[in-house]
């Protein structure tokens, strides 16, 4: 296997053995890294491939919200890899999907709680022992930029996240800290876009057809390039976020949508 710049590095992904994370996993394990992938389902985690890199992988279950079990956690990667150099911080929770009158305060709380104080107990733990060159990556949206209806509490959370970006890569910058975020918009094909639009179009929201097929179809002529984007797109991006070839970027959403990626600041 030829040299890579992430060989030998420590890499931190959560919600690791999810639609993201599992991809990246297998990415950055076959250029030589050391990953470590955090997720809440134990059982999700026992399934996740590592054959070939045992040495290489660390499976931890963890709850971004728990913050002594995040410090755990961390603890238990600088043991066996050492301080992380590269943090993708992709837990997340969708919630539900239906009209701003009729949403749940408590599920509201949920996403707020993993998507948004999550996170940053994540970022918080990772980053007091990043040395100067690390990168962090967090993972936004499209809907915390065009605030998509029937998802007030998702749009919201990722709206955060896009700010707690900004905010934390200025407070990073002087100690050699890259933060930066990546907004998935249309990804798939796939059980999880499928089903994203079957709860658009049973949401009875006026923006959406009834329809889970149409609603498909009308989203993907919504995009430029008349295409979904795909999960490896995404990796693609956070892969560049990593790299040297990305040294001068901080501050900035990615947005990766049906081909087409922008950087916004």
């Amino acid at each position: 296997m030829p040299t890579t710049q992430l060989e030998h590095k420590v890499i931190v992904i959560t919600g690791g053995a999810g639609y993201f994370g599992s991809s990246a996993v297998k990415r950055f394990l076959g250029l030589g890294a050391n990953v470590a992938a955090l997720d809440v389902s134990e059982d999700a985690l026992a399934s996740l491939d590592g054959e070939g890199f045992e040495g290489q992988l660390l499976k931890i279950v963890c709850n971004v919200t728990n913050a002594d079990g995040v410090t755990a956690a961390v603890n238990q990667i600088v043991e066996k890899f050492g301080p992380p150099d590269y943090l993708w911080n992709n837990a997340g929770y969708q919630g539900a999907i239906c009209p701003t009158l009729e949403y749940s305060i408590t599920d509201f709380s949920r996403v707020m709680n993993i998507n948004v104080t999550g996170m940053f107990i994540v970022l918080q733990a990772c980053a007091k022992l990043m040395p100067s060159g690390s990168s962090i990556v967090n993972t936004a949206s499209v809907a915390g930029i065009k605030c998509t209806p029937a998802m007030v509490a998702y749009s919201a959370s990722k709206a955060a996240v896009i700010a707690m970006t900004s905010c934390t890569a200025k407070d990073l910058a002087p100690k050699g800290i890259r933060v930066n975020a990546v907004s998935p918009a249309l990804i798939g094909p796939g059980m999880m876009w499928d089903r994203q639009n079957e709860l658009h179009a049973a949401c009875d929201s006026p923006y959406f057809a009834n329809d889970a097929e149409k609603v498909a179809k009308n989203k993907v002529n919504g995009v430029p390039m008349k295409r979904l984007g795909s999960v490896e797109e995404v990796v693609d991006m956070v892969e560049f976020l990593f790299s040297d070839k990305a040294s001068y970027v901080t501050g900035t959403n990615m947005v990766v949508d049906g081909g087409m990626s922008s950087g916004l600041r």
